[in-house]
């Protein structure tokens, strides 16, 4: 039974007082292992979640989660001083609100206070945590981290999972959030240093650029293209390329920015009222905590907060007075 059944009280006070000593016994023996050399990470756990689209998840076990996190806290103030500022994906004091605001700020810049045209380029990675090249990534890591011992340790977390031959990130590592930018740090150097582009922003394998020019913007997708085949062994989602004026609304990272206004995105929207629905549903039959429900609201009406919604928070508060 896992940890998280305990939390949501489904396993009695000596499940849980087991679960506590075998897990306190089993990071002994990972210290010892690693210690020793001989530390193999364990097969990873799948299921999978919709958050909108269906997503396949790989869950390792409680040790190898510990060591994950250890290997997080120890890599991230050694790289993360070294990503681009405009890089916004799972970085301290960054997110996906700030990324938004700086679309804003990056657009009335290139519009000159909306009175010239502005256009964004949104690009979009293809399968892009399936596709990552672990020699690549490797290669990447040991140019920072001399030590040999931590050296293997890392190899080791990145060769534990293959969605094809040399290649791979499971989804549920917190080690794979921190790969990626890793990863995809060489792409945000080329084009905020080798193409000289200003306006550009990243969270994850989704990016934009800003330009006055759309024939300027329609060039630079080959350029992207060819630098991300050749050197990173990625390619853009040819379905997700697209060019548009910033006053036709650009939708990024959950909302939909205009040059005076800013709205939840519609699928943001139905799958928060889809959520809401169900939560007020789980209340009623004692399956969640007032707490919890409460949480649930107030993580949405945090959302709201960052775009025009008034009506928005008129019909969730009506929702759950019903």
């Amino acid at each position: 039974m896992a940890w998280q059944e305990f939390k949501r009280g489904k396993g009695n006070k000596f499940d849980v007082q087991e679960f506590e000593y075998n897990l306190e016994d089993n990071i002994f023996q990972l210290h010892k292992e690693l210690q020793a050399g001989i530390y193999r990470h364990s097969n990873y756990t799948s299921f999978y979640v919709k958050d909108p689209k269906l997503r396949h998840i790989h869950k390792a076990c409680a040790e190898d989660r510990v060591l994950h996190h250890d290997v997080f806290r120890i890599l991230y103030p050694i790289f993360d001083p070294t990503f681009i500022f405009d890089s916004y994906s799972c970085r301290m004091n960054k997110g996906t609100h700030r990324a938004v605001n700086r679309l804003q700020k990056f657009a009335r810049k290139v519009g000159k206070n909306n009175t010239q045209n502005c256009h964004i380029l949104k690009l979009d990675i293809k399968k892009f945590f399936d596709s990552i090249d672990h020699d690549i990534l490797t290669l990447f890591i040991k140019r920072k981290i001399n030590d040999k011992n931590t050296a293997w340790l890392i190899k080791e977390i990145i060769e534990s999972f293959l969605t094809s031959p040399g290649k791979g990130l499971p989804l549920g590592n917190i080690t794979s959030q921190l790969f990626a930018n890793i990863y995809l740090d060489k792409l945000d150097k080329f084009i905020k240093h080798k193409l000289k582009i200003r306006y550009y922003i990243r969270y994850c394998d989704d990016f934009i650029i800003l330009d006055g020019n759309r024939d300027y913007l329609k060039t630079l997708i080959s350029i992207v293209s060819r630098f991300l085949l050749e050197k990173l062994k990625l390619s853009l989602h040819s379905d997700k390329i697209e060019i548009r004026k910033y006053h036709q609304g650009v939708d990024f990272l959950g909302y939909v920015s205009f040059p005076y206004h800013r709205i939840l995105r519609t699928k943001t929207e139905k799958r928060m009222f889809g959520k809401i629905k169900r939560r007020v549903k789980e209340l009623r039959w004692g399956k969640v905590s007032p707490k919890s429900f409460d949480q649930t609201i107030q993580s949405y009406l945090g959302v709201l907060k960052h775009c025009n919604s008034y009506k928005l928070k008129k019909k969730l508060l009506s929702k759950i007075l019903l």
